[in-house]
């Protein structure tokens, strides 16, 4: 109403006005009530919740509405933030611009804002020039010449629709009331019943975006988790399922959701397992072989369980399956196993030999075998021993290996060609068919190492060369001045090779290429683990190279110095 006597308003006149500000108020209640319905779809699973957007543009209905109401150029809602003690303007808003909203904050404890916060009570700003409070609002900047300020209250009924909490969680503004009007106590009131309904919509509101926040977040948890994940619905279709799931299935296609299980899989023992689910309303796990679309020559193995999905009311509503791939567990298993078998084999042959000698030479009472026979009985049991202690070595080594306890170095001047002169004799000694070279350059430099574990490297790598090249050949043991002062070594062979989806797996513990060729060969599966972990602690690397069928290359490094970490770890 105009505080001029000049032109005063007619009962029709205002008889309208009250039906205009009735009707604003009953389309503000009826968005409200469609706002909470909208709010309720998003916490349900099947439910279409409204977008982000059309969230704002509800909000940009109502404060519109609230400014027609209150016949205010401007109207906007500042909201508490927690973190900051303060209270902020949100969007949308009505009369004010981005960058203006954006400016908008004010402490809790200071302005009209903060006052009306901290009070619960409203307050009318009579002329923003003068009133003092409202410098803190800006009202220079904001172009403020008057205003109303009301507490939003947001209020949580029971389920008898009974107030059984209230919390006051921003301030709503009016500026500026049209035709040089003033607000005045009955603007209050009418303001203050907007506010509750207002409270209801910006609380549903920022429930709402905490749900869609929620789910996006879950949306991506479930898709950066490695183990597969999907998710299917009572009625079969598809609700979830991850990038590890796409990819276990051969799935390129994203939008899965919402259609047939049984038409997006193929596996029959996946649809089988997930049909027993859905219709026992039971838990299942298995394991389950399925050949990978890009990897077709090996067969994964997953660890598939189940578990059932329920609904506010207790029923099942899907079923979550999770699958783990423990195809390395299960090979790791399986290669222990066949480490066991091999080891076992590899004791005994070395101790049959032992023993039959030395039950040879304790029945020969007679002095049957001359002396010369004797060494040779002698020099073969010596030679066995040797390789006993070597295999009991390796297993030692390997247990300290995993253990994480560093491998013991006695680091010493080391002058490498007489020990790889020596590697090459012993390894001589068990061959006919192999033509072992040497090929070192020109003075070798003197490095810091460990002598017996330099010459484990090389029995080792000299010895896997003539294992894997079964119809013989040439070894060629190269040597090269490296960086540094360091040193490069290859072993070099002519044998059988090692097929490409398995170089990456070849210095693993108990790894063996398992083929026709490689079960005539024996072996426990950790020369090349042990020969990996000895030429890192020294600080050096290793490598290899081969063709499947032509040979194979197997290089290491080696620094001038052992590193200061690694002689820390002894």
């Amino acid at each position: 109403m105009s505080t001029s006597s000049e032109t005063l308003p007619t009962i029709e006149e205002l008889q309208r006005e009250l039906s205009e500000k009735k009707q604003h108020i009953y389309a503000l209640e009826k968005a409200n009530k469609q706002l909470e319905q909208r709010v309720r779809s998003a916490s349900e699973t099947a439910g279409e919740p409204a977008s982000i957007t059309e969230l704002e543009e509800t909000l940009g209905r109502l404060v519109a509405r609230i400014a027609a109401i209150l016949q205010a150029e401007k109207c906007i809602f500042m909201l508490y933030d927690q973190n900051r003690s303060e209270l902020a303007a949100s969007r949308p808003a009505f009369g004010f611009t981005d960058d203006e909203i954006s400016k908008l904050k004010v402490k809790v404890t200071d302005g009209v804002s903060g006052q009306v916060f901290r009070e619960s009570k409203p307050v009318i700003i009579y002329d923003a020039a003068t009133d003092d409070r409202a410098v803190h609002e800006n009202v220079a900047l904001l172009n403020v010449r008057n205003g109303a300020c009301v507490p939003l209250i947001a209020e949580k009924r029971d389920e008898e629709n009974r107030v059984v909490e209230r919390n006051t969680i921003g301030v709503i503004h009016v500026f500026n009331k049209r035709y040089g009007n003033i607000f005045i106590e009955e603007d209050i009131n009418l303001l203050e019943r907007l506010a509750k309904n207002a409270s209801a919509v910006i609380q549903n509101a920022q429930v709402f975006r905490e749900v869609v926040e929620e789910k996006q977040e879950l949306e991506h948890i479930i898709e950066s988790v490695y183990a597969g994940l999907m998710m299917v619905h009572k009625d079969r279709n598809i609700m979830q399922m991850n990038t590890s799931a796409r990819h276990m299935f051969g799935i390129k296609a994203t939008d899965v959701v919402n259609k047939p299980y049984y038409e997006v899989i193929q596996d029959r023992k996946v649809k089988d397992m997930i049909a027993r689910s859905l219709d026992s309303d039971e838990e299942t796990a298995e394991e389950i072989d399925v050949v990978l679309p890009d990897e077709p020559d090996e067969e994964h193995i997953y660890q598939a369980q189940s578990a059932l999905v329920k609904g506010e009311s207790g029923s099942t509503v899907g079923a979550a399956i999770v699958f783990n791939d423990i195809t390395e567990i299960r090979n790791v298993e399986r290669m222990k196993t066949a480490f066991v078998s091999t080891v076992s084999h590899e004791l005994r042959t070395p101790l049959t030999s032992i023993k039959g000698f030395i039950s040879t030479l304790i029945d020969d009472t007679e002095g049957y075998y001359d002396k010369a026979t004797q060494h040779e009985f002698y020099t073969i049991i010596d030679t066995e021993c040797d390789r006993l202690v070597r295999l009991i070595s390796d297993l030692l080594n390997v247990s300290r290996i995993e253990a994480g306890r560093a491998l013991d170095l006695n680091p010493s001047s080391v002058t490498l060609p007489p020990i790889v002169e020596k590697a090459v004799s012993i390894q001589r000694s068990y061959t006919n068919k192999h033509d072992l070279v040497i090929d070192l350059e020109d003075d070798m430099p003197v490095i810091n190492a460990d002598a017996d574990k330099i010459d484990q490297i090389f029995t080792n790598l000299i010895n896997n060369a003539i294992k894997y090249s079964p119809e013989g050949g040439e070894v060629r043991i190269v040597g090269r001045k490296g960086e540094d002062g360091g040193v490069q070594f290859s072993i070099i062979d002519q044998g059988m090779g090692i097929p490409e989806s398995h170089l990456p797996k070849v210095f693993e513990r108990f790894h063996r290429v398992d083929n026709r060729d490689t079960r005539k060969v024996g072996g426990t599966g950790i020369g090349l683990y042990l020969v990996k972990h000895l030429v890192e602690a020294h600080g050096g690397k290793i490598w290899v190279e081969s063709e499947y069928g032509k040979g194979s290359n197997f290089s290491f490094t080696l620094p001038k110095d052992i590193p200061l970490q690694q002689e820390e770890t002894k």
